[in-house]
Order: C-alpha cells, then sequence, then structure tokens
C-alpha cells in the first residue's frame, strides 16, 4: 500500500472548516480503495500565526514542507493582516519556492450547479485553465520611489522568462493532445508590447510540435466577454499568472459560485511537493458559523488524486458532488441548502461509501 504524507495548512477564516471535510474524504477513499493511505500533519500557519509571531510561516517552512507528498491549504488572509504580506508571506512562498509553475483550475458547469448565464447548457462550460503560476506580475519585482514625496513613482514588472513561458505553454498543448481538446492562449499582445508579443511568439513556437492541437488566440477583454457570451469555444485555456487570476474567478461566477471553484499548484516534475488550495477566500464574515461550502475544498482533494494517478478517485468525486447538488439533500446555504459544513461532508462520504 502506497502512504501519501500531506501537510495541513488549514489557514484562516473557513479554511480549518472546509479543509477538515476534504480531509475527511480523503481518509473515506483511502478506506474503501486499499491502494493507497495518508498521513496528515497540520501546520497552524497563517494570519493569526503572524500576528503571534511576525511571520505568516517560520523561517524554515520550505524545509518543513518539502519532505511531503503534498500540500492541502485551505485560505489565507483575515482582517489586520495586509492582503500583501498574507499573500506573499506564505501562499507564494510556496508556489515559488517549491516551482509550482502549473496552476490548474476547473471551470466545469456540474449538474444540479446554479449559472446565472441564460439558455447555458452543461456542455457549454467545460473548461481547463492552465495559468502561469511562478513569474508575471506576481513575481514581486519593482520599486518604489521617493516615497511620501510629490516626485513618489511605484514600477511594477511583469518578468516573463522563456523558460517559464515555454514550459506552462507545453503543459497546455500536452494536456489537449491528451484530452483531444482546443487549446486557447489568451494574452494583451495589443498593448503589453513586450511580455504578452513575447507570450504569444512562444505559444507560436511551442504549437509547432503539436499540429494536431487545434489552437485558438484571443485578448483577454474579448475572452472575458466570450466566457460570458459564448463559453462553449473554450476548453483547455493557457495563460498569464495575472490574467489567470482573474479569468478564473469569472469561471467560478458562471459555473456555480466560488463554492465550487477548486485549484491545483503542481510541479509537474514532482521534484517538489505540489499544494492543493480552493480558490476562495478566508471568507472572515461567516467563518465559525458552521456553513461554509466544502465542495471546492473536496473538489481540490480530488485534484490530488488525480495527481497522484488515481483518476478513477477524481471522476468519482467529482460525479459525487454532482450527485449531492442534484439531490440537494445536504447543501449549505449559499447553495440554497440548510446542512452545515460538516453535514455536506458527512453526506459526500456517505455517497462514496455506498458507490
Amino acid at each position: 500500500m502506497k502512504t501519501y504524507k500531506i501537510a495541513v495548512i488549514a489557514g484562516d477564516g473557513v479554511g480549518p472548516e472546509v479543509i477538515a471535510e476534504a480531509v475527511k474524504v480523503l481518509k473515506a477513499a483511502a478506506a474503501k480503495d486499499g491502494r493507497f493511505e495518508f498521513t496528515f500533519t497540520d501546520y497552524p500557519w497563517g494570519c493569526e500565526y503572524y500576528l503571534k509571531t511576525g511571520e505568516m510561516m517560520p523561517e524554515k517552512g520550505l524545509e518543513i514542507l518539502k519532505g511531503y507528498d503534498a500540500i492541502l491549504l485551505g485560505a489565507v488572509g483575515y482582517p489586520g493582516v495586509p492582503d500583501h504580506i498574507s499573500l506573499r508571506g506564505l501562499l507564494l512562498e510556496i508556489r515559488h519556492g517549491f516551482d509550482q509553475y502549473v496552476n490548474l483550475r476547473p471551470v466545469k458547469l456540474l449538474q444540479g450547479a446554479p449559472c446565472p448565464l441564460k439558455d447555458v447548457k452543461r456542455e457549454d462550460i467545460d473548461m481547463t485553465f492552465v495559468r502561469e503560476n511562478s513569474e508575471g506580475e506576481y513575481s514581486g519585482s519593482g520599486a518604489w520611489l521617493y516615497k511620501d514625496s510629490p516626485q513618489e513613482v511605484v514600477i511594477q514588472n511583469g518578468v516573463f522568462s522563456r523558460k517559464g513561458c515555454e514550459r506552462v505553454i507545453r503543459y497546455a498543448y500536452d494536456l489537449a493532445r491528451k484530452e483531444k481538446k482546443t487549446l486557447t492562449s489568451i494574452s494583451k499582445a495589443n498593448a503589453l508590447n513586450y511580455s504578452m508579443v513575447f507570450w504569444d511568439q512562444i505559444f507560436a513556437e511551442v504549437g509547432r510540435d503539436y499540429p494536431d492541437v487545434e489552437t485558438h488566440s484571443y485578448l483577454v477583454d474579448a475572452a472575458s466577454m466570450f466566457m460570458v457570451k459564448d463559453p462553449g469555444r473554450f476548453q483547455i485555456v493557457v495563460t498569464s499568472n495575472l490574467f489567470g487570476d482573474i479569468l478564473t474567478d469569472l469561471g467560478a461566477a458562471i459555473s456555480g459560485g466560488m463554492g465550487l471553484a477548486a485549484g491545483a499548484n503542481l510541479n509537474p516534475e514532482k521534484k517538489f511537493p505540489s499544494m492543493f488550495e480552493p480558490i476562495h477566500g478566508s471568507a472572515p464574515d461567516i467563518a465559525g458559523k458552521g456553513i461554509a461550502n466544502p465542495l471546492a475544498s473536496i473538489w481540490t482533494a480530488a485534484q490530488m488524486l488525480d495527481f497522484f494517478g488515481y483518476e478513477d478517485w477524481g471522476r468519482k468525486i467529482v460525479y459525487s458532488i454532482e450527485r449531492m447538488l442534484v439531490e440537494k439533500k445536504a447543501l449549505t446555504p449559499d447553495l440554497g441548502g440548510t446542512a452545515s459544513t460538516s453535514e455536506c461532508g458527512d453526506e459526500m462520504v456517505r455517497i462514496l461509501q455506498e458507490d
């Protein structure tokens, strides 16, 4: 039996509540399958830890995490801690330190999920976003000059390397080929005359190795419009760090809401642990009330199982989420139900054990 060591950073706000249900589901899958098992180790890092210690995680945090097979992250952010500190001190530190250069986010309208778009069928919204996760505008490069003076100037650099662009674009091409789907690149080369022209050039160069993959390219503003007006034109999508961050939130809005938004930060070569996290925030306004929707974190757990090679379990969990959405027996208030967070997780375990 294969044992996977999982580091759990439940984080802030509703993070501990939803991650507890993801852990519950992973344990249930392991118990039913018999081929694998998990050991979980909790780390109390995040904003509360920052307020006590002045750091989001210990100085040797990456060294501690390096020995794990994967990381399960809840949510980061809480009132009293500036967002740029909470984000850079934990989430981005792990993404960059472990070279998790692929951010994989499904945008899929599940059966039974609410959709604000008119006359849209389930099959019209079925996308996978491959977001560059290590460079771009989130690289942290820039300068703040003449601070607090009339001459104050702020420079935020977008960093795009050939290696960084090529590897994430190639990952997207490989995925499109494997799944026999179209690949769309989203950029903004008409305005960003260095970074996005470079991105488009590399997309075309890599594409010469994949003549069997049908490709499309859109400017980010046009892509935003088409995601609402004609989402069926997108299947596999590859884009930069910032654009991917924004567009996947739009994707969540049209495919059931943030409570169904999963995400994976992958180091495909498995040289370092990958990290799995729902993409919703810490929702401090409902923290502790037991009503947070755990389905995004459970879907994230399915992504972890996919990454470990148990794609049958990944599909089974997503199917079970659909069944819950259709049956409406144990949904949280954001989906029109009255169930608690733990009751929602219990129902998921019941369905998995039944099947």
